[in-house]
């Protein structure tokens, strides 16, 4: 796109985040540019600037700057599809039908793209188009070292409805980690407010603040510890009840039995010598493992994630088998 252009929002985008719509318009435009033409205030809707976040309605007009190469629309074939991606992806998926996919997203591999970061899942996600050629949508997503399951739409009606059941916490999510020691009681609440530390440049890092503290954000995290090994370590099934970034991470490192594998809240291996076996992979060991959510057609999608090889090993270290009932599922919601 060489000029300035006017995007009309369509019936089947209606209630979508404006950050989202511009990527699913032009799923060439990188993040750093995407994040600064709003930034910057280049991005218009209906002539007046807007956040990333606004919620964009049928019939209103998208002003969007120059993008030169990054402008290429969904469809124009500029890119070709790469087979290895198809069978990369392929692979990964754990449901599908006409509406959503969700994959088995795998440990180190980044949902976005950022600053150094070339492959991601969703520049990738051409290689799962239908036969309309539309390009499937992320509506949430993983960090990085997190595993398990990722829900994408393959239209933009289904990424509407599914945006939805995330902001309205219709999704229900449950996690599994493993931690250092055995948290008491063995089924709790973890209830704080998160910001993002400023201490560490360039690092994407969350602390626990005070409440009415700029910028911070209410955050629960309902626990249950499934089974043991000692005091050395648990194995733990998580409900977070709202979504903020890193904040099942931020959550355990607060109550003092943060992930284990976790380079950004610890404990380091050192710190664990004497606990933990001396094999123990180094992988964040925490996984999206189900998540329960209303189809955009009706029904429910209720898909489990396997074991990650890592997880596989650490639960062979540790004695832990997966032959019981979740406690976490008796948990309330809220």
């Amino acid at each position: 796109m060489s000029g300035v252009e006017f995007v009309t929002v369509g019936a089947g985008e209606n209630g979508i985040r404006l950050d989202r719509f511009l990527k699913a318009r032009f799923p060439a435009l990188g993040f750093a540019r995407l994040q600064k033409i709003l930034r910057t205030g280049q991005v218009r809707v209906d002539g007046a600037r807007a956040k990333p976040a606004t919620r964009l309605e049928e019939g209103q007009s998208v002003r969007v700057p120059p993008l030169g190469a990054e402008g290429v629309p969904v469809n124009d074939g500029a890119k070709p599809v790469d087979p290895k991606d198809v069978a990369f992806l392929r692979k990964l998926v754990l449901f599908e039908d006409r509406d959503v996919i969700v994959l088995n997203k795998p440990h180190g591999l980044a949902v976005q793209g950022g600053s150094g970061t070339t492959r991601h899942i969703d520049g990738m996600l051409a290689a799962l188009a239908g036969p309309d050629g539309e390009r499937p949508r992320l509506v949430h997503r993983l960090d990085r070292d997190t595993a398990g399951c990722l829900v994408v739409a393959k239209t933009r009606v289904a990424a509407v409805e599914l945006g939805k059941s995330f902001r309205t916490r219709s999704a229900r999510k449950i996690y599994w980690a493993l931690v250092p020691g055995v948290p008491q009681p063995r089924q709790g609440r973890i209830s704080t407010f998160l910001t993002k530390d400023r201490g560490e440049p360039g690092a994407e890092k969350m602390r626990v603040a005070r409440h009415g503290e700029d910028d911070a954000s209410h955050a629960v995290t309902l626990y249950a510890v499934v089974e043991k090994a000692g005091k050395a370590a648990a194995w733990l099934s998580l409900k977070p009840v709202t979504g903020r970034t890193h904040q099942i991470r931020a959550h355990l490192a607060h109550i003092g039995h943060p992930i284990l594998g976790d380079p950004k809240y610890g404990p380091t291996p050192l710190e664990l010598a004497d606990r933990i076996p001396e094999a123990m992979p180094h992988q964040l060991m925490l996984m999206a493992r189900r998540i329960t959510l209303p189809h955009p057609r009706g029904g429910t999608i209720d898909v489990t994630a396997p074991l990650p090889e890592h997880f596989r090993a650490a639960f062979g270290l540790l004695g832990f088998e997966i032959d019981g009932d979740d406690p976490i599922l008796e948990a309330p919601d809220e």
